[in-house]
């Protein structure tokens, strides 16, 4: 073996085998300091999501590169199973490692490698279970999913108290898999308890002076334009003038221009407008003359989440008062409330209601960003599974099947690639093996046992509270099929 093979083996070895300590419900916290800790970069983080622990990490070695390209990967399209396909790989590189040394050609054991692929997403499909069509047990599946998944964060303690937020909010969606119109706001204080997801939209900005401060029966207009009417917006534009009676001329006429634009944006008659950009004293001035609600600069997520929840179009130009219904966005009440010591705003019955918050409350900053890394794995997943709808047992039961059908295959083979399908399912066993050595069992008396399970009872698992081996459906232990499917 050359020596950058050699290389690229111990590298990314080496980074599974750092992660593989935070695999399961048992898996142990990473303290991640930044490498240029100083005065202005003092923030570290407490977790044991591998995403978060990998894409901290600073490597050379271009194998270990990838191992951690493949993680985030993961994590863009499922968002959960970071660590999982990190170890997989780990471990995989292993014993591919084990069969270079026996000299078997790459392309021998990537043969072999792609039919152990082939049936183990073969058994994967045929053991997963679809109870879409009925909307309760899919409820179940929906809550079991994010409990399972939460089972290893931080917020385990309170998994049945946020498994139901996050499949309250992912159901708000309607089916869509947009997860920015899920937001999560992290307010300092109280405990981790008094999370809640709000019954409405909650936006983190403040009512214009001037106006109301509660409002019912709100018709909105949402836009996105310019409101400021004291700068000439045509790029490179000079203007020349021989007296300041010239300059008040131009300035009148951009007041003009802004006046006309204020009432174009009054024969909508809304009672509440929304602008994405900020809104300057004098047209803000003019609609809370007209008794209209200003609310500015709330951002391009906070106008798109707006536009969901609300029914509202976002508009920038305003030549058609005649589709002011189609326009306008309708809410029973908006009101300014306080969580903790800040004021945001409260949209309360809205039209459309596809869009939801998330508040988090805990008492330190490194809580609250470990509870919405938590809480984000919980949402990618649902929103996965309210998408491909099929579920499998987790314990390690899953993978376990697919190492066994590995080894099956492995009997039917001739020649070398049957070696490598067996490396392919001593690999998948790691990952079972894994979870009961984090749990602190003894794992090959624990994996034993459940292969002998396994034989009689389709729905074996590892409890990792007992360190025995039980029914994963009794448990409600469950995750999504897709999270090994894209593996």
């Amino acid at each position: 073996m050359s020596v950058s093979m050699q290389s690229s083996f111990v590298g990314a070895i080496a980074v599974a085998d750092l992660v593989k300590t935070t695999l399961g419900p048992r898996g142990m916290d990473k303290i991640l300091v930044p490498i240029a800790a100083g005065p202005k970069n003092k923030h570290i983080n407490v977790t044991n999501d591998g995403a978060t622990i990998l894409r901290s990490m600073h490597v050379d070695n271009p194998a270990a590169k990838i191992l951690i390209d493949i993680s985030k990967t993961q994590d863009e399209e499922v968002g959960d199973g970071t660590t999982t396909v990190a170890v997989l790989a780990g471990e995989l590189l292993r014993e591919g490692e084990k069969l270079i040394h026996m000299k078997l050609h790459p392309q021998v054991i990537i043969n072999g490698w792609r039919m152990a692929r082939d049936a183990a997403k073969a058994k994967l499909i045929s053991i997963a279970r679809d109870n879409s069509s009925n909307q309760q047990k899919f409820k179940e599946d929906l809550l079991n999913i994010a409990k399972t998944t939460l089972s290893s964060k931080l917020l385990t303690q309170d998994k049945q108290h946020f498994a139901e937020l996050a499949v309250d909010a992912v159901q708000r969606l309607k089916g869509s898999t947009n997860l920015n119109y899920i937001q999560v706001i992290k307010k300092l204080g109280g405990s981790i308890k008094d999370s809640f997801l709000c019954d409405g939209l909650i936006l983190e900005k403040e009512i214009s002076t001037g106006c109301k401060r509660s409002l019912k029966n709100c018709r909105i207009l949402a836009s996105n334009t310019p409101m400021d009417y004291d700068k000439v917006k045509i790029y490179g534009t000079r203007v020349r003038v021989e007296s300041l009676e010239k300059v008040h001329e131009v300035s009148e006429a951009e007041k003009m221009k802004m006046k006309e634009k204020v009432d174009r944006i009054v024969a909508y008659k809304p009672n509440v407008y929304i602008n994405r950009q900020l809104i300057y004293d004098y047209p803000e001035q003019l609609l809370v003359e007209k008794g209209i609600m200003v609310i500015e600069h709330a951002d391009f997520e906070g106008i798109e989440r707006i536009s969901a929840a609300l029914g509202a179009e976002i508009v920038s130009t305003f030549d058609s008062p005649e589709r002011s219904e189609e326009v306008l966005g309708t809410c029973d009440s908006i009101e300014e409330i306080l969580i903790g010591e800040d004021k945001v705003l409260k949209f309360s019955g809205c039209k459309r209601n596809e869009a939801c918050t998330i508040v988090l409350r805990g008492s330190s900053q490194h809580i609250l960003d470990e509870a919405e890394r938590s809480l984000h794995d919980a949402l990618c997943v649902l929103v996965q599974t309210v998408k491909n709808k099929q579920v499998i047992y987790g314990g390690g039961n899953s993978e376990l099947l697919m190492a066994l059908a590995c080894e099956k295959l492995a009997k039917t083979v001739k020649g070398k690639e049957a070696l490598a399908i067996d490396a392919y399912a001593k690999a998948l066993r790691q990952l079972p093996i894994t979870i009961a050595q984090n749990a602190g069992f003894d794992a090959n008396e624990l994996i034993h046992d459940l292969e002998i399970e396994l034989s009689t009872k389709e729905d074996a698992g590892i409890n990792v509270d007992t360190g025995s081996v039980d029914s994963m459906s009794r448990l409600a232990i469950t995750v999504h099929h897709y999270l090994y499917r894209n593996a």
